[in-house]
Protein backbone atom coordinates (compact mmCIF):
# COMPACT_ATOMS: atom_id res chain seq x y z
CA UNK A 1 0.00 0.00 0.00
CA UNK A 2 1.03 3.12 -0.61
CA UNK A 3 1.11 5.85 2.07
CA UNK A 4 1.54 9.63 1.89
CA UNK A 5 3.94 11.66 3.87
CA UNK A 6 1.15 13.13 5.90
CA UNK A 7 -0.30 9.79 7.02
CA UNK A 8 2.07 9.53 10.15
CA UNK A 9 1.21 13.03 11.07
CA UNK A 10 -2.78 12.14 10.37
CA UNK A 11 -2.79 8.71 12.07
CA UNK A 12 -0.75 10.57 15.79
CA UNK A 13 -3.66 12.80 15.85
CA UNK A 14 -6.22 10.48 15.87
CA UNK A 15 -5.72 10.08 19.68
CA UNK A 16 -6.55 13.98 20.23
CA UNK A 17 -9.68 15.62 21.12
CA UNK A 18 -9.44 18.03 18.67
CA UNK A 19 -11.48 16.88 15.33
CA UNK A 20 -9.52 16.12 12.14
CA UNK A 21 -9.82 18.35 9.09
CA UNK A 22 -8.13 17.15 5.67
CA UNK A 23 -8.28 19.97 2.52
CA UNK A 24 -6.95 20.05 -0.76
CA UNK A 25 -7.76 20.33 -4.10
CA UNK A 26 -9.64 17.67 -5.65
CA UNK A 27 -8.07 14.54 -6.67
CA UNK A 28 -5.23 14.79 -4.88
CA UNK A 29 -5.77 11.64 -2.46
CA UNK A 30 -7.78 12.94 0.51
CA UNK A 31 -10.18 10.13 0.25
CA UNK A 32 -7.74 7.15 -0.13
CA UNK A 33 -5.76 8.79 2.89
CA UNK A 34 -9.25 8.79 4.75
CA UNK A 35 -10.04 5.11 3.85
CA UNK A 36 -6.27 4.04 5.08
CA UNK A 37 -7.05 5.68 8.74
CA UNK A 38 -10.29 4.21 8.62
CA UNK A 39 -8.84 0.26 8.04
CA UNK A 40 -5.93 0.93 10.22
CA UNK A 41 -8.72 1.91 13.27
CA UNK A 42 -11.03 -1.21 11.75
CA UNK A 43 -7.72 -3.90 11.98
CA UNK A 44 -7.72 -2.63 15.69
CA UNK A 45 -11.07 -2.83 15.99
CA UNK A 46 -11.99 0.24 17.02
CA UNK A 47 -15.28 1.05 16.24
CA UNK A 48 -15.25 3.40 13.40
CA UNK A 49 -17.78 4.10 10.30
CA UNK A 50 -16.82 5.46 6.79
CA UNK A 51 -19.58 8.47 5.34
CA UNK A 52 -19.64 9.50 1.88
CA UNK A 53 -21.21 12.74 1.42
CA UNK A 54 -21.67 12.62 -2.15
CA UNK A 55 -23.96 9.81 -1.28
CA UNK A 56 -27.34 11.89 -1.14
CA UNK A 57 -29.24 9.50 1.02
CA UNK A 58 -26.38 9.92 3.39
CA UNK A 59 -26.42 13.28 3.33
CA UNK A 60 -30.09 13.85 3.53
CA UNK A 61 -30.12 11.55 6.38
CA UNK A 62 -27.76 13.80 8.60
CA UNK A 63 -28.73 16.63 7.30
CA UNK A 64 -32.74 15.96 8.77
CA UNK A 65 -31.14 15.01 12.11
CA UNK A 66 -27.30 15.18 13.12
CA UNK A 67 -27.76 12.25 15.39
CA UNK A 68 -28.65 9.91 12.53
CA UNK A 69 -24.94 9.74 11.81
CA UNK A 70 -24.80 6.80 14.03
CA UNK A 71 -27.23 4.98 12.38
CA UNK A 72 -24.35 2.85 11.25
CA UNK A 73 -22.72 2.58 14.67
CA UNK A 74 -23.18 -0.87 16.83
CA UNK A 75 -22.27 0.71 20.27
CA UNK A 76 -24.11 4.46 20.57
CA UNK A 77 -22.39 7.48 21.93
CA UNK A 78 -25.18 7.60 24.88
CA UNK A 79 -23.64 3.81 25.99
CA UNK A 80 -20.00 5.36 26.45
CA UNK A 81 -21.47 8.24 28.10
CA UNK A 82 -23.00 5.99 30.47
CA UNK A 83 -20.47 3.62 31.10
CA UNK A 84 -21.50 0.90 29.38
CA UNK A 85 -19.11 1.07 26.93
CA UNK A 86 -15.40 2.10 26.87
CA UNK A 87 -15.15 2.15 23.20
CA UNK A 88 -14.73 5.73 21.07
CA UNK A 89 -16.72 6.12 18.09
CA UNK A 90 -14.76 7.51 15.09
CA UNK A 91 -16.72 9.32 12.24
CA UNK A 92 -14.84 9.44 9.28
CA UNK A 93 -16.77 12.00 6.94
CA UNK A 94 -15.96 12.34 3.26
CA UNK A 95 -16.48 15.90 1.23
CA UNK A 96 -17.64 17.58 4.71
CA UNK A 97 -18.63 20.90 2.59
CA UNK A 98 -21.58 18.97 1.87
CA UNK A 99 -23.41 19.45 4.43
CA UNK A 100 -26.11 22.08 4.95
CA UNK A 101 -23.97 22.92 8.04
CA UNK A 102 -20.75 21.57 8.58
CA UNK A 103 -20.58 24.29 11.46
CA UNK A 104 -23.29 22.66 13.27
CA UNK A 105 -22.16 19.42 12.76
CA UNK A 106 -18.99 19.51 13.95
CA UNK A 107 -19.73 21.60 16.77
CA UNK A 108 -22.76 19.55 18.28
CA UNK A 109 -21.35 16.36 18.34
CA UNK A 110 -17.96 17.61 19.95
CA UNK A 111 -20.04 19.62 22.94
CA UNK A 112 -22.62 16.90 23.10
CA UNK A 113 -20.23 13.43 23.41
CA UNK A 114 -16.79 15.64 24.15
CA UNK A 115 -13.68 12.92 23.55
CA UNK A 116 -16.16 9.78 23.30
CA UNK A 117 -16.71 10.53 19.13
CA UNK A 118 -14.19 11.26 16.95
CA UNK A 119 -14.46 13.09 13.55
CA UNK A 120 -12.39 12.74 10.53
CA UNK A 121 -12.84 14.47 7.79
CA UNK A 122 -11.89 15.44 4.28
CA UNK A 123 -13.29 18.55 2.25
CA UNK A 124 -12.53 19.37 -1.17
CA UNK A 125 -12.22 23.18 -0.75
CA UNK A 126 -11.29 25.62 1.57
CA UNK A 127 -13.25 28.27 -0.01
CA UNK A 128 -16.42 25.99 0.94
CA UNK A 129 -14.97 25.44 4.58
CA UNK A 130 -14.44 29.09 5.22
CA UNK A 131 -18.05 30.12 3.57
CA UNK A 132 -19.80 27.09 5.66
CA UNK A 133 -17.42 27.11 8.86
CA UNK A 134 -19.70 30.05 10.49
CA UNK A 135 -18.03 29.20 13.71
CA UNK A 136 -14.61 28.98 13.95
CA UNK A 137 -13.85 25.76 16.01
CA UNK A 138 -11.62 27.20 17.67
CA UNK A 139 -10.13 23.81 20.05
CA UNK A 140 -12.26 22.03 18.35
CA UNK A 141 -10.57 20.90 14.69
CA UNK A 142 -6.68 20.92 13.62
CA UNK A 143 -7.05 21.57 9.65
CA UNK A 144 -4.55 19.34 7.32
CA UNK A 145 -3.40 20.87 4.17
CA UNK A 146 -2.87 17.81 1.86
CA UNK A 147 -1.32 18.87 -1.69
CA UNK A 148 -0.08 16.28 -4.75
CA UNK A 149 2.62 14.43 -4.43
CA UNK A 150 5.89 15.82 -3.86
CA UNK A 151 9.09 14.31 -5.54
CA UNK A 152 10.09 12.06 -2.67
CA UNK A 153 6.18 10.68 -2.69
CA UNK A 154 6.15 10.64 -7.01
CA UNK A 155 9.26 8.28 -6.14
CA UNK A 156 7.30 5.75 -3.47
CA UNK A 157 4.32 5.91 -5.49
CA UNK A 158 6.32 4.84 -8.33
CA UNK A 159 7.92 2.13 -6.35
CA UNK A 160 11.87 3.40 -7.09
CA UNK A 161 13.33 1.90 -3.58
CA UNK A 162 16.72 2.04 -5.00
CA UNK A 163 16.38 5.57 -5.86
CA UNK A 164 14.74 6.42 -2.57
CA UNK A 165 17.74 4.95 -0.67
CA UNK A 166 20.38 6.42 -2.70
CA UNK A 167 18.86 10.28 -2.61
CA UNK A 168 18.32 9.65 1.29
CA UNK A 169 22.19 8.81 1.65
CA UNK A 170 23.14 11.78 -0.88
CA UNK A 171 21.82 14.16 2.18
CA UNK A 172 23.91 12.08 4.73
CA UNK A 173 26.74 12.21 2.41
CA UNK A 174 26.74 15.45 0.20
CA UNK A 175 29.83 13.51 -1.68
CA UNK A 176 28.05 10.56 -2.44
CA UNK A 177 27.46 9.81 -6.43
CA UNK A 178 24.72 7.64 -7.17
CA UNK A 179 24.78 4.93 -9.24
CA UNK A 180 21.10 5.79 -10.53
CA UNK A 181 22.13 9.17 -12.15
CA UNK A 182 20.16 8.23 -15.65
CA UNK A 183 17.29 6.90 -14.21
CA UNK A 184 16.90 10.25 -11.49
CA UNK A 185 17.13 11.87 -14.33
CA UNK A 186 14.47 10.58 -16.03
CA UNK A 187 11.96 10.56 -13.73
CA UNK A 188 12.18 14.12 -12.76
CA UNK A 189 11.86 15.29 -16.03
CA UNK A 190 8.82 13.54 -15.84
CA UNK A 191 7.65 15.02 -12.54
CA UNK A 192 8.45 18.54 -14.05
CA UNK A 193 6.23 17.76 -16.84
CA UNK A 194 3.12 15.72 -15.77
CA UNK A 195 3.22 17.05 -12.09
CA UNK A 196 1.69 14.73 -9.04
CA UNK A 197 -1.90 14.11 -8.88
CA UNK A 198 -1.62 10.53 -8.11
CA UNK A 199 -3.71 9.19 -11.11
CA UNK A 200 -1.05 10.66 -13.51
CA UNK A 201 1.74 9.30 -11.70
CA UNK A 202 0.49 5.90 -11.93
CA UNK A 203 -0.73 6.24 -15.22
CA UNK A 204 2.65 5.17 -17.48
CA UNK A 205 1.24 5.89 -20.54
CA UNK A 206 2.52 9.57 -21.27
CA UNK A 207 -0.51 10.49 -23.86
CA UNK A 208 -3.16 9.14 -20.83
CA UNK A 209 -1.14 11.36 -18.34
CA UNK A 210 -1.81 14.34 -20.85
CA UNK A 211 -5.52 12.82 -20.96
CA UNK A 212 -6.31 13.00 -17.31
CA UNK A 213 -4.53 16.41 -16.59
CA UNK A 214 -6.21 18.00 -19.31
CA UNK A 215 -9.66 16.15 -17.42
CA UNK A 216 -8.56 17.91 -14.31
CA UNK A 217 -8.49 21.09 -15.99
CA UNK A 218 -11.24 21.12 -17.76
CA UNK A 219 -13.70 18.85 -15.12
CA UNK A 220 -12.29 20.10 -11.72
CA UNK A 221 -11.59 23.68 -12.17
CA UNK A 222 -14.50 23.88 -14.04
CA UNK A 223 -16.28 22.53 -10.90
CA UNK A 224 -14.48 24.94 -8.87
CA UNK A 225 -15.40 27.79 -11.01
CA UNK A 226 -19.13 26.83 -10.99
CA UNK A 227 -19.37 26.15 -7.27
CA UNK A 228 -17.88 29.18 -6.22
CA UNK A 229 -20.77 31.36 -8.08
CA UNK A 230 -17.87 32.93 -10.69
CA UNK A 231 -20.00 34.92 -12.80
CA UNK A 232 -17.17 35.97 -15.91
CA UNK A 233 -16.20 32.34 -16.83
CA UNK A 234 -14.00 33.65 -19.91
CA UNK A 235 -12.36 36.06 -17.75
CA UNK A 236 -11.54 33.87 -15.24
CA UNK A 237 -10.19 30.78 -17.36
CA UNK A 238 -7.94 33.89 -19.03
CA UNK A 239 -6.46 34.96 -15.06
CA UNK A 240 -5.66 31.18 -14.42
CA UNK A 241 -3.31 31.18 -17.90
CA UNK A 242 -2.68 34.16 -17.15
CA UNK A 243 -0.96 33.40 -13.80
CA UNK A 244 0.13 30.28 -15.23
CA UNK A 245 2.49 32.38 -18.11
CA UNK A 246 3.90 34.20 -14.90
CA UNK A 247 5.13 31.79 -12.38
CA UNK A 248 8.12 33.53 -9.80
CA UNK A 249 6.78 36.96 -10.90
CA UNK A 250 4.88 39.76 -9.08
CA UNK A 251 1.43 39.69 -9.51
CA UNK A 252 0.23 43.23 -10.84
CA UNK A 253 -3.85 43.49 -9.98
CA UNK A 254 -4.38 46.72 -11.42
CA UNK A 255 -2.20 45.20 -14.97
CA UNK A 256 -4.70 42.14 -14.79
CA UNK A 257 -7.90 44.23 -14.42
CA UNK A 258 -7.14 45.83 -17.32
CA UNK A 259 -6.09 43.25 -19.52
CA UNK A 260 -9.80 41.16 -18.42
CA UNK A 261 -11.52 44.27 -18.19
CA UNK A 262 -12.79 43.12 -14.91
CA UNK A 263 -12.65 45.32 -12.00
CA UNK A 264 -10.08 45.03 -9.51
CA UNK A 265 -12.33 43.46 -6.71
CA UNK A 266 -13.08 40.88 -9.46
CA UNK A 267 -9.44 40.26 -9.88
CA UNK A 268 -9.06 39.88 -6.35
CA UNK A 269 -12.25 38.19 -5.40
CA UNK A 270 -11.07 35.49 -8.52
CA UNK A 271 -7.51 35.04 -7.09
CA UNK A 272 -8.48 34.03 -3.55
CA UNK A 273 -10.85 31.51 -5.29
CA UNK A 274 -7.92 29.91 -6.89
CA UNK A 275 -6.18 30.16 -3.69
CA UNK A 276 -9.07 28.57 -1.26
CA UNK A 277 -9.31 26.00 -4.49
CA UNK A 278 -5.87 24.59 -3.93
CA UNK A 279 -4.62 25.79 -7.09
CA UNK A 280 -1.87 28.84 -6.29
CA UNK A 281 -0.50 30.08 -3.61
CA UNK A 282 0.98 33.94 -3.51
CA UNK A 283 4.37 34.39 -1.77
CA UNK A 284 4.32 37.78 0.01
CA UNK A 285 7.59 39.98 0.15
CA UNK A 286 9.78 40.10 2.78
CA UNK A 287 10.61 43.41 4.50
CA UNK A 288 11.75 45.20 7.92
CA UNK A 289 10.74 48.14 7.23
CA UNK A 290 13.31 49.55 4.97
CA UNK A 291 12.14 52.21 2.74
CA UNK A 292 13.29 50.74 -0.84
CA UNK A 293 12.51 47.30 -0.31
CA UNK A 294 9.38 46.58 -2.74
CA UNK A 295 5.47 47.18 -2.16
CA UNK A 296 2.94 44.75 -1.19
CA UNK A 297 2.93 42.75 -4.71
CA UNK A 298 2.90 39.04 -4.25
CA UNK A 299 4.43 36.45 -6.58
CA UNK A 300 2.62 33.85 -7.97
CA UNK A 301 2.69 29.76 -8.05
CA UNK A 302 1.02 26.86 -8.80
CA UNK A 303 0.35 23.98 -6.48
CA UNK A 304 0.81 21.18 -9.45
CA UNK A 305 3.68 21.49 -11.83
CA UNK A 306 1.76 19.49 -14.73
CA UNK A 307 -1.73 21.34 -14.17
CA UNK A 308 0.44 24.40 -15.03
CA UNK A 309 1.50 22.94 -18.06
CA UNK A 310 -2.14 21.54 -18.91
CA UNK A 311 -3.50 25.34 -18.19
CA UNK A 312 -0.30 26.14 -20.71
CA UNK A 313 -0.74 23.44 -23.15
CA UNK A 314 3.45 22.74 -22.28
CA UNK A 315 4.77 19.22 -22.60
CA UNK A 316 8.14 19.65 -23.80
CA UNK A 317 11.05 18.87 -22.34
CA UNK A 318 11.86 20.90 -19.60
CA UNK A 319 15.29 21.82 -20.49
CA UNK A 320 14.28 22.77 -24.14
CA UNK A 321 11.50 25.04 -22.34
CA UNK A 322 11.88 29.11 -22.69
CA UNK A 323 10.51 29.39 -19.24
CA UNK A 324 12.73 26.25 -18.01
CA UNK A 325 13.89 28.88 -14.87
CA UNK A 326 10.31 29.93 -13.71
CA UNK A 327 9.26 26.19 -14.13
CA UNK A 328 11.83 24.97 -11.92
CA UNK A 329 11.56 27.82 -8.97
CA UNK A 330 7.91 26.87 -9.13
CA UNK A 331 9.25 22.95 -8.39
CA UNK A 332 11.46 24.22 -5.46
CA UNK A 333 8.27 26.90 -3.86
CA UNK A 334 7.06 23.43 -3.93
CA UNK A 335 9.79 21.46 -2.12
CA UNK A 336 10.21 24.59 0.24
CA UNK A 337 6.30 24.25 1.44
CA UNK A 338 6.74 20.81 2.20
CA UNK A 339 9.03 21.69 5.00
CA UNK A 340 7.90 25.08 6.16
CA UNK A 341 5.02 26.69 6.66
CA UNK A 342 3.73 29.04 3.43
CA UNK A 343 3.78 31.83 5.46
CA UNK A 344 7.00 31.47 6.64
CA UNK A 345 8.09 31.45 2.70
CA UNK A 346 8.95 34.97 0.97
CA UNK A 347 10.73 36.99 -1.54
CA UNK A 348 12.89 39.41 -1.31
CA UNK A 349 12.89 42.51 -3.57
CA UNK A 350 14.11 46.48 -3.73
CA UNK A 351 12.88 49.14 -6.06
CA UNK A 352 16.64 49.01 -7.13
CA UNK A 353 16.12 45.75 -8.41
CA UNK A 354 17.96 43.57 -5.96
CA UNK A 355 16.42 40.56 -5.54
CA UNK A 356 16.11 37.33 -3.53
CA UNK A 357 13.97 34.23 -4.85
CA UNK A 358 13.07 33.13 -1.55
CA UNK A 359 13.87 33.83 1.67
CA UNK A 360 12.64 31.71 4.60
CA UNK A 361 12.03 32.57 8.05
CA UNK A 362 12.99 29.76 10.97
CA UNK A 363 12.39 32.08 13.77
CA UNK A 364 12.40 35.41 14.93
CA UNK A 365 15.47 37.47 12.35
CA UNK A 366 16.72 33.75 11.58
CA UNK A 367 16.06 31.61 8.32
CA UNK A 368 18.12 30.98 5.00
CA UNK A 369 17.96 32.58 1.63
CA UNK A 370 17.98 30.57 -2.29
CA UNK A 371 18.28 32.01 -5.50
CA UNK A 372 16.94 29.37 -7.59
CA UNK A 373 18.78 28.53 -11.29
CA UNK A 374 18.61 25.95 -14.02
CA UNK A 375 22.46 25.62 -13.41
CA UNK A 376 24.25 27.20 -10.35
CA UNK A 377 27.21 28.12 -12.75
CA UNK A 378 25.27 31.42 -13.53
CA UNK A 379 24.83 31.97 -10.03
CA UNK A 380 26.97 35.24 -9.24
CA UNK A 381 27.35 36.08 -5.74
CA UNK A 382 28.69 39.48 -5.78
CA UNK A 383 25.37 39.96 -7.10
CA UNK A 384 23.49 39.30 -3.94
CA UNK A 385 26.29 41.83 -2.31
CA UNK A 386 23.62 43.93 -1.13
CA UNK A 387 20.86 41.67 0.89
CA UNK A 388 23.69 39.65 2.85
CA UNK A 389 25.04 43.34 3.77
CA UNK A 390 21.03 44.17 4.78
CA UNK A 391 20.58 40.45 6.04
CA UNK A 392 23.81 38.31 7.55
CA UNK A 393 21.36 35.98 9.61
CA UNK A 394 19.90 34.68 6.62
CA UNK A 395 22.75 32.84 4.59
CA UNK A 396 22.16 32.51 0.68
CA UNK A 397 22.77 29.96 -1.31
CA UNK A 398 22.16 28.66 -4.69
CA UNK A 399 19.54 25.63 -5.34
CA UNK A 400 19.61 24.34 -9.24
CA UNK A 401 18.69 20.99 -11.10
CA UNK A 402 22.02 19.26 -9.84
CA UNK A 403 21.32 19.82 -6.00
CA UNK A 404 17.92 18.59 -6.27
CA UNK A 405 17.76 15.67 -3.54
CA UNK A 406 18.60 18.05 -0.68
CA UNK A 407 15.13 19.93 -0.66
CA UNK A 408 13.59 15.77 -1.83
CA UNK A 409 14.19 14.76 1.59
Amino acid sequence: MRYRTLYKTLEDHLDQKSYTIITGARQVGKTSLLRQLYTHLKEKEEVAVFLNLENKDVLDSINSDTENVFNRVVIKPKSILEGVSEKRIYLFVDEIQYLDDPTNFLKYLFDEYDINVKVVATGSSAFYIDKKFKDSLAGRKRIFQLYPLSFSEFLVFREERELIRDYAHMVQEPSYVTQYGVDAAFLFREYLTFGGYPAVVLEENRKEKRHILEELKNSYLRRDLIESGVDKEQQFLMLVKLLADQVGQMVNKNELSRTLRIDNKTVERYVYILQKCFHIDMVQPYHKNLRKELTKMSKVYFNDLGMRNAILGRFDLPRDRQDKGEHFENFIYNQLRIKHDAYDIKYWRTVNGHEVDFVIEEGFNQGYALEVKWNCENFRPNKYKKFKETYPEFPLSCMDTKNVEILTY
